[in-house]
């Protein structure tokens, strides 16, 4: 569309939203309350699972044994303790099959087995001082959850001369949900209050400072609407809620602080309510649809992961950004018109700072008065772009040097010890690996497809035994036409050396068809997942970032800028994961076990969540630099402003939204806690680092080339293209048809070019 025509449909926007503000502001509560009730009870129908490709080997190989040897896939433990008589005793052993016979009449069990049927030293303890009851739950995610919650309170506890603690993987996975819910509720507790202090502090005015908050509420109320109605289609994370909070109210309070600061501006500068919320929709509001876009292509590129816990994330995230932009764009406008002058009322900062009367200031004038804003942040670009070359390296060296623990990643799966070490499931999985010999649920099965003689079973088994890293074999166990064996690695459960025998078995011939599941089959099938579709995600989000930053600026050389510094950006968090989560320095202070690997998923979580939320800073910075640029041609200058008008937002927007991501961060729970702090600390570092001292260097050293554009694309974007401005030409117009250019500049511009 043409600039004539953009303009003409803001205008027509500015209109609609401010034509019937009451009846808008009305309808939009109606509509929150209707999300409410919509997204009750959201929590409950989450899994806490999804970190397996479920088009994979092991996937499929797990399904079959579910079905048909469903004693191999035990989900549910009970851990009997005898205390300081061994379990072989006769009273013991008489308890501990009573409650085994209990057990296999409850409806929802199956595979019930236990160390006093089968004898089996692996359900055995190695001190013979406990021992093992192990079943099946059946059913979906939910479903086995309710069976958990409906049987559990009646084997815990004390039962005659044992002791029962109940564990496995449904235990781990239900208890993991209940202490997220609890937790999140906590972070928003926390969240709130202090992101409020800190919205006033920015703002003075405690009326402003509740509008980003009411906007952050309506998009979070409206998310948790969409995931209960994602719910009845599809599996979705229950971590996923989490990202919901964290960028419901950091993104609805990023896109309310430009808006109603601009908002703010204007009236300063004289216009009435209605024509400063035309202004701001024409500037603050195109970047904040700009910015919802780049920052939701950045999260809808998970979609192409088969994992649902990262499709879930892409769904929360999707939502919330479309609901907070949608609300800012919306009842905002609504709110401030009705507010008016009024909307810098309770002005708390007064209380703090000598009058000082101004000519032009009257009752109502705004703190936000461009004259009076940003003066450190304009000295601090000054200054910056003096000694360029030396901001330029030491930022670039210091900030690949905090990424370099990166480089020794390992990537594992996630298991009992994401919860807190006082959870009844991790400790029930810790004594069992602890205690019990053959790494219990750390072993491999394969399964034999087709019927067999006994003599190929034997001849494979020895094949297998044979393999290097093999520690154990057992079986075959054999059904109707499947049989499988279970396949004991030496080393760690889902080490190298497992992972290698992974590999190994699935290219081992055989007279019948094989398949391998188990711990480390589940991670060797998700890294290759992830392996195979990373580089889409990363084309989608850097086409589409280059091609929006284009469409902002003009430039073919800022969005190629744009794409590699917020990699930069990145670092700190990615070597931060590694050398605190992997390696598990601050472990103590932090409160968590390390496991030695990351999750394999939580990685390009944070990328793309991050990488967005980068994006989102960008494109303020970039939006009002490219205004005043077009405004007057004088590049260094458009620098200056753009720095000294956003410098101060984005500092407090990424200070809010750091704030929310490190109450995120308290969770008990090892992947959101990381989460949390991990994203936190990229959003500070790119609003700290990159945009005020990374970003003017590089812009100074490229000078007025920054803005070079081939004539095609110049062509395009005059079509196609947005601004901040009220006008928008593109990188390479004519210095002639620039407005506002003085006949120095213009010679400067001519001269340049």
């Amino acid at each position: 569309m043409s600039e004539v025509n953009s303009s003409e449909r803001v205008g027509g926007w500015t209109r609609f939203v401010t034509a019937r503000p009451r009846l808008a502001l009305l309808a939009a509560l109606v509509i929150t309350a209707l999300a409410v009730f919509a997204g009750s009870g959201v929590a409950d129908r989450m899994g806490s699972g999804g970190w397996e490709a479920p088009d994979a080997e092991s996937t499929w190989t797990t399904r079959v044994l579910e079905r048909e040897f469903p004693a191999s896939q035990p989900n549910l433990l009970l851990l009997v303790d005898s205390g300081d008589v061994p379990v072989d005793d006769p009273a013991v052993a008489a308890e501990a099959v009573r409650l085994t016979e209990r057990l296999s009449a409850e409806p929802g069990i199956t595979g019930v087995g236990s160390y006093w049927q089968t004898k089996s030293p692996a359900l055995r303890s190695s001190d013979g001082r406990e021992a093992i009851v192990a079943a099946r739950i059946t059913g979906d995610e939910k479903g086995a959850g309710e069976i958990l919650d409906r049987i559990a309170p009646d084997y815990q506890g004390v039962h005659g001369p044992v002791e029962i603690s109940v564990g496995g993987p449904v235990a781990v996975r239900h208890e993991m949900q209940s202490i997220i819910q609890e937790d999140l509720l906590r972070a928003e507790l926390i969240a709130l209050p202090v992101t409020l202090v800190l919205l006033v502090m920015v703002f003075g005015s405690a009326v402003a400072a509740l509008l980003p908050l009411g906007v952050g509420i309506v998009a979070i109320l409206g998310t948790n609407a969409v995931l209960r109605g994602i719910t009845e289609f599809t599996d979705v994370s229950v971590f996923a809620q989490n990202l919901t909070t964290a960028l419901g109210l950091g993104l609805a309070i990023d896109y309310a602080l430009f808006i109603v600061r601009r908002f703010r501006e204007e009236l300063s500068a004289g216009a009435d309510p209605r024509a400063a919320i035309g202004t701001t929709l024409r500037t603050a509001g195109r970047t904040v649809l700009f910015s919802a876009l780049t920052v939701a292509v950045s999260l809808a590129a998970m979609m192409v992961f088969p994992q649902y816990f990262l499709l879930s994330f892409a769904y929360a995230g999707i939502a919330v950004v479309l609901l907070a932009a949608a609300a800012a764009l919306i009842l905002l406008p609504a709110a401030l018109m009705l507010l008016g002058p009024r909307v810098n009322a309770l002005d708390l900062r007064r209380l703090l700072r000598r009058r000082r009367a101004t000519p032009a200031a009257g009752p109502d004038a705004s703190p936000d008065a461009p004259e009076d804003s940003g003066r450190g942040w304009a000295r601090l670009s000054v200054l910056v772009m003096r000694r360029a070359p030396v901001f330029a390296v030491v930022t670039t060296v210091g900030l690949v040097l905090l990424g370099l623990p990166f480089l020794g990643v390992k990537f594992g799966t996630a298991d009992d010890r994401q919860l807190p070490a006082t959870a009844e499931s991790r400790i029930v999985q810790e004594h069992i690996r602890e205690g019990f010999p053959g790494s219990p649920g750390g072993g491999l099965e394969v399964l034999a497809e087709g019927a067999a003689s006994p003599g190929r079973y034997a001849d494979f088994k020895e094949r297998i035994e044979a393999l290097p890293g093999v520690r154990q074999v057992n079986g075959p166990v054999t059904g109707d036409g499947f049989a499988y064996y279970d396949v004991l690695p030496e080393g760690e459960p889902v080490g190298e050396q497992a992972q290698d025998l992974v590999r190994e078995l699935r290219a081992e011939p055989a007279p019948f068809d094989t398949s391998v599941t188990g711990t480390a089959a589940v991670l060797v099938d998700s890294k290759d997942a992830i392996a195979d579709r990373l580089p889409w995600a990363v084309g989608i989000i850097v086409v589409v970032t280059l091609l929006l930053v284009f469409l902002l600026t003009g430039s073919v050389l800022i969005p190629l800028q744009a794409v590699v510094l917020n990699a930069l950006s990145l670092t700190a968090m990615f070597g931060a994961v590694v050398w605190v989560f992997q390696d598990g320095n601050l472990s103590g202070i932090l409160s968590f076990t390390s496991t030695g690997d990351i999750e394999t998923t939580l990685p390009v979580l944070m990328f793309c969540v991050a990488f967005g939320l980068s994006m989102d800073y960008g494109v303020f910075l970039l939006s009002r630099i490219k205004e005043e640029y077009d405004r007057t041609g004088d590049h260094e200058h458009a620098v200056t402003f753009g720095l000294r008008r956003t410098g101060g937002l984005i500092t407090a927007a990424a200070v809010i939204l750091a704030v929310v991501m490190v109450a995120i961060g308290t969770s008990r729970v090892t992947n959101t806690k990381m989460l949390g702090l991990g994203i936190a600390l990229a959003v500070l570092m790119d609003a700290m680092v990159v945009r005020s001292l990374l970003v003017p260097a590089v812009m100074k050293l490229m000078g007025r080339v920054t803005w070079w554009a081939p004539a095609p694309l110049r062509a395009f974007h005059r079509r196609f293209g947005l601004s901040e401005g009220e006008s928008a030409p593109t990188a390479g117009q004519d210095a002639e048809e620039r407005p506002g250019v003085t006949g120095r500049e213009r010679d400067k511009i001519t001269a340049g070019a």
